[in-house]
């Protein structure tokens, strides 16, 4: 049964410790932009019934002015900040993205969101086969058996995947978008920053429609 397709909430994960960034990565500057108001910007009109953030550091987030949940089980990674995201989301299906991914597309996304169905407890893009675990759609039947391995604390985002009705979506469908699948890219270290600093700049040059989203 299809979800109507203003029933969900987008929930943006800025945990992490930013170690190999050197820096509180949320915040990094690109383009004369945040990474994490990339994001916002990005996702900010897919038709959702919110969007809220997850973050340990209310106080830093605040001025983006969107609700701020901290982690319900603090110090579980990436699949903790899933599990509060799904905890404390108003509505049954939740799409998550990392603060980190500068180039979300949003048509993609829109692309995302109208497979939406109560019939499927995840919807996730693959790249080269592998699921793309903080660019994805959970619904609320996720909590108990992410709840569960976070007390064993088996923290990898997928490895529950295997227990629930998961759609995946690869790089066939997602192509007509995002040819080289940029969408996905989450930028961690200073280098990888510098890559999408050329990217953006080579865009420009190239003019609109280089990266859609």
């Amino acid at each position: 049964m299809k979800t109507p397709r203003a029933y969900f909430s987008v929930a943006i994960i800025a945990g992490g410790q930013s170690r190999r960034m050197g820096r509180d990565k949320a915040f990094v500057d690109l383009g004369g932009k945040s990474l994490i108001k990339h994001v916002i910007d990005r996702s900010a009109e897919l038709g959702q019934s919110e969007t809220i953030l997850i973050s340990n550091q209310p106080a830093a987030y605040r001025h983006l002015g969107l609700p701020i949940f901290s982690d319900a089980l603090p110090d579980k990674g990436s699949l903790g900040g899933i599990y509060t995201a799904l905890l404390r989301a108003k509505s049954p299906h939740v799409l998550t993205l990392a603060c980190d991914m500068p180039f979300i597309n949003a048509d993609f996304l829109r692309f995302l969101v109208a497979r939406i169905d109560d019939s499927v407890d995840i919807i996730a893009p693959r790249v080269d086969g592998y699921p793309q675990g903080l660019h994805a759609i959970y619904q609320k039947t996720c909590l108990q058996p992410i709840a569960e391995q976070l007390a064993a604390d088996r923290l990898k985002i997928i490895r529950f995947y295997g227990r629930m009705r998961v759609t995946y979506l690869d790089e066939a469908d997602y192509a007509a978008f995002d040819r080289e699948g940029r969408c996905f890219a989450n930028l961690n270290t200073p280098d990888e920053l510098e890559q999408a600093r050329r990217h953006l700049q080579s865009q420009s040059k190239t003019g609109p429609g280089a990266n859609p989203g």
